[in-house]
């Protein structure tokens, strides 16, 4: 059967739900329908497709700065969030430090700030927790990796368990970042860097004649 939507054009859907941060029925009717756009979303993410995607724009991107496609030192970072009504209460928790219901961010990135391994859990689970979880993956898909950086937030055991993967894990002070759809987000910013866009699209440019004012 003949694909009906223009495959551009659902990349082109799911990065202004990217950028906007609306509900994915608030797409604009010149997109695809939003169920369509958004099976390809979830599919894509299941089959891993878009991880795919963003790791080799990653890749692409370190290379264009003049550094080697696998890094060696990384940033471990964690970030809560507040959650909008309509997300499931099971997936949310309180952040008592911070004082905030809902989501929490886990990210290790290189040092460009690119991302190697997220991870999203509920806020009141401890940035160490999801700390060792992410160094388990970074050990895994990133092997290069022997020095990450860990802010004040990160308990004693986190540095033990980074040494067991071979990691040296070490405290500094950095800034929190932000992020949704993380590896959407990280995508479209490559892509924008490495095609010197500073206004990103997807759209395929048509000539569309031009009447005098």
């Amino acid at each position: 059967m003949a694909r009906v939507h223009d495959l551009r054009e659902i990349v082109n859907a799911i990065l202004y739900v990217n950028r906007t941060g609306i509900p994915w029925e608030y797409l604009p009717h010149d997109f695809p329908p939003y169920k369509t756009v958004y099976d390809y979303y979830a599919k894509w993410e299941a089959d891993g497709t878009t991880q795919q995607v963003h790791d080799l724009l990653r890749d692409k991107t370190r290379r264009f700065h003049g550094r080697r496609a696998e890094p060696t030192a990384a940033v471990v970072n964690a970030q809560s969030v507040k959650t909008s009504a309509n997300v499931a209460e099971t997936s949310q928790g309180i952040d008592a430090g911070k004082k905030i219901k809902g989501r929490k961010r886990h990210l290790i990135t290189d040092t460009l700030g690119l991302v190697l391994a997220v991870l999203v859990t509920a806020a009141n689970v401890h940035d160490t927790t999801g700390g060792k979880l992410l160094l388990d993956d970074l050990a895994t898909a990133h092997p290069s990796v022997s020095k990450v950086w860990a802010d004040g937030g990160y308990q004693n055991s986190i540095f033990n368990h980074g040494a067991g993967l071979g990691i040296d894990v070490e405290v500094v002070q950095r800034p929190r970042a932000k992020g949704t759809m993380i590896h959407w987000a990280m995508a479209n910013k490559m892509s924008r860097e490495l095609t010197g866009e500073s206004t990103p699209t997807w759209r395929i440019e048509t000539d569309i004649p031009r009447t005098s004012m």
